[in-house]
Order: structure tokens, then C-alpha cells, then sequence
């Protein structure tokens, strides 16, 4: 099937490892030109140029910074897709996350796709055309009050993403979410850590914190990326202001 994405530029945030890596190299197989924004890209634009005959930028950033943010839009303010999903919220509970963490994990993941949303759809809105993904969490979705500041900051990132697209969709911009549940990257590893920690009393039962799953395995990060790519796509024109959950159904178990 033809996506009609070749040619198109896409900026990923967070993309030098786990999802965000998975969602370049899924765009770039699709032969779009893609732009790599992270505190370290260059190994990661490295690898997908060894692999892909397109052109590849990497921009080094700190998106909790609202000067990086504005220096990526001036490097790729024309691009044609926006996959936000730099950030890393931290687990615990009202009492173990502190005011300072809290607010510098926001800085990264809420404000700074808020802030990158507002910068690139302006541009989209003026050309009459665009998509913005927002990649967020099924935390969002299935509240959890040992991971209070992710649930926060997911749910209000759905609100966003549909608010968002309610009103672009008149401008021919599409915005939409995907909620990933648990899946297999060096951060799942550490959140399992943490939570063994809390339950076990010892963070090297972490594999014991994500028993039970759906399919009996975590999410592929390559999942999610096929999946941004699609929504990204012509073929699903009409999927605007709406986040899909990936979990497998998990949220249904009794």
C-alpha cells in the first residue's frame, strides 16, 4: 500500500532511542526525509542514513528548554508532520515526586509539546496542511496513582491533542494521539525497576512488574511507529482530534 508519504519532512522528538528512534526509522522506510531532535541524535541520524536513501538532520536539543524548542522550528519550521514524544515522567506517588521534578518532567513532556505544537501548527495552518502525532500513554487513559505525574501530564496531553485538532481540521490540519501502554524500551525497564522497588523491596524483580500483559509480551516500539506512520498518512485522511490506545485491551481485564 502506497502512503504517499514519500518526499514528505518529518521532525521526531526524542528520537534517539525506543519509540522515537522506531518512529524515524518507519518514516524514513516510507522514504521521507526526517529530522532527528534529541540531546544526542547524531548516532541514531547515523544509523538510519547507513540505512535509508533519504536526508537525514539531526538537531541537538533540550526540549525542556523553550529556546531549544524555537531553534528546532527554525531548522524544520516547514515540515509536513510533527511526531512529539521527547519526555520522561517520573513513577511515584503524591508523596514521592517532588514539586522540582515534577515540574522539570512537565517542562519536557507537557509543556514542550505544547509548546512545539503551537509553534509548528501556526506554519501548518498557513500552508493548509500538516499532521502533529502525539505520542502520550495509556496513563492518561487508565489512571494510576503510583505514576501520579504521568497521569496527570498524559491526560492533559489527550485533552490537548483533541482540543487541538477540533480547531485545526478548519485549516486542513490534522492532530492526533496514540497511548501507548507498557512497551519494550530501556524506560519500561527502569519504571519496572522502580515499582519492584516499592512492592519487592528489590529493584532486580523488575521482570515480575510486567507478568500478566496482554499477548503476554510488552508493546514493540516498531508497533507505535507503524502506527504513527499510518495515521500520518493520506490513506486515514479523516483521523483528526482523536488519540487510539494501544493496550492490547488491558484496560478491559477484570
Amino acid at each position: 500500500m502506497d502512503l504517499e508519504l514519500t518526499g514528505k519532512r518529518v521532525v521526531v522528538t526524542g528520537a534517539s532511542k525506543g519509540i522515537g528512534f522506531a518512529c524515524a526509522e518507519a518514516f524514513a522506510a516510507e522514504g521521507c526525509d526526517v529530522v532527528l531532535a534529541a540531546r544526542q541524535p547524531e548516532e541514531a541520524a547515523a544509523r538510519l542514513r547507513d540505512r535509508f536513501q533519504v536526508k537525514v538532520q539531526a538537531v541537538t536539543a533540550d526540549l525542556s528548554r523553550p529556546e531549544d524548542r524555537v531553534r528546532l522550528f527554525e531548522a524544520a519550521g516547514d515540515a509536513d508532520i510533527l511526531v512529539n514524544n521527547a519526555g520522561a515522567i517520573p513513577s511515584g506517588g503524591i508523596a514521592d515526586v517532588t514539586m522540582e521534578r515534577w515540574q522539570e518532567s512537565w517542562n519536557l513532556k507537557v509543556f514542550g509539546y505544547f509548546h512545539l505544537t503551537q509553534l509548528f501548527v501556526a506554519a501548518m495552518r498557513a500552508r493548509k496542511s500538516g499532521v502533529v502525532c502525539n505520542i502520550i500513554g495509556m496513563a492518561g487513559r487508565a489512571w494510576k496513582p503510583g505514576y501520579i505525574a504521568g497521569t496527570a501530564g498524559n491526560a492533559a496531553l489527550i485533552a490537548f491533542t483533541s482540543a487541538v485538532g477540533a480547531d485545526t481540521q478548519k485549516d486542513g490540519v490534522r492532530v492526533f494521539g496514540i497511548n501507548p501502554a507498557v512497551t519494550r524500551t530501556e524506560r519500561m525497564v527502569t519504571q519496572a525497576r522502580f515499582r519492584a522497588e516499592q512492592a519487592l523491596r528489590d529493584p532486580e524483580r523488575w521482570a515480575e512488574m510486567v507478568k500478566g500483559l496482554p499477548f503476554d509480551r510488552p508493546i514493540e516500539p516498531r508497533e507505535i511507529a507503524e502506527l504513527a506512520v499510518f495515521g500520518a498518512s493520506a490513506r486515514v485522511a479523516y483521523l483528526n482530534g482523536t488519540v487510539i490506545d494501544v493496550d492490547g485491551g488491558g484496560q478491559f481485564k477484570g
